[in-house]
């Protein structure tokens, strides 16, 4: 039956991540045990996870799906941008799974069309089904999710090209309807600034990540539209963000932060990667 199925090729796995299976189990296990966690009161319904290779924000990342460890969600929404020139502002995949090293992810097909119906009817589109997207930005977090989460869940992919309030605030309240009646994780897919120096990065990213933490989708847009904060998936963290406010989410909690050139020692031009948990109290 698996051999049937439409699989999305990789096209980073062995160059952005690991490409041995043995090896790439190793190396997420290391970053996922390494993560010192702070208590997370309540239960965790999401994370904000970077995206760049393992290589250099693995170690941050381990952090994010530490939080996840051991949950055993049926569904997992991953919303992440989309960095290449499509033109539609909404995209998923058009295939019936996501392939990485560590085995096949399945698309929920249904969650699909609901989220599509909802958006239709709210903001008069919706998601835009394409085949063999280069987007790394989403597949990068899946071997994490392949490890930590101990079910085996179905995958909602969402890449997003808008970088409208309007849009992002209708994809939030669309997730929630799709995911209310579920047993869900989300999964938010961002870096901070890229290649200012690291003085610069570290006033940058503290800004976007204090209205990350004060649980502000408004005020990452604000951030992101005076230029007091970066990231490349603003639209993105404010859409998981008014999704998980609509789902009862309470509390956004920092877990990491270090920047590309705490890996590579040079600190002229980084790139800045944050953790962060949501949180819903009981």
């Amino acid at each position: 039956m698996q051999s049937t199925l439409d699989l999305r090729p990789s096209p980073i796995a062995g160059t952005w991540y690991e490409g041995r299976p043995e090896i790439l189990q190793r190396n997420i296990d290391n970053y996922l045990d390494r993560a010192k966690l702070p208590e997370l009161p309540g239960e965790v319904i999401g994370v904000i996870a970077p995206h760049a290779g393992h290589r250099y924000s693995g170690a941050v990342a381990g952090y994010a799906f530490a939080a996840l460890r051991g949950q055993r969600p049926d569904l997992v929404a991953v919303i992440a941008p989309m960095h290449h020139p499509y033109r539609e502002p909404l995209i998923t995949s058009s295939h019936d799974a996501y392939t990485t090293p560590l085995g096949n992810i399945l698309i929920d097909k249904s969650a699909i069309e609901e989220l599509n119906a909802a958006l239709e009817a709210d903001i008069g589109f919706g998601l835009s089904a394409v085949p063999r997207d280069p987007e790394h930005s989403l597949e990068i977090e899946l071997p994490f999710l392949q490890r930590a989460v101990a079910s085996d869940f179905k995958l909602l992919p969402v890449m997003v090209r808008a970088q409208d309030p309007g849009v992002s605030q209708a994809l939030g309240k669309a997730l929630a309807g799709v995911l209310r009646r579920k047993n869900y994780a989300l999964v938010a897919s961002t870096d901070l600034s890229h290649f200012y120096d690291q003085e610069t990065a570290k006033k940058l990213d503290s800004e976007m990540l204090r209205q990350i933490e004060a649980f502000s989708p408004e005020g990452v847009f604000e951030a992101e539209r005076s230029g007091r904060g970066f990231a490349c998936g603003h639209a993105v963290v404010a859409a998981v963000l008014w999704a998980a406010r609509d789902l009862g989410a309470d509390a956004v909690k920092l877990l990491h932060y270090a920047t590309s050139g705490d890996v590579t020692g040079d600190y002229s031009g980084v790139v800045g990667y944050g953790a962060a948990a949501i949180l819903k109290h009981q």
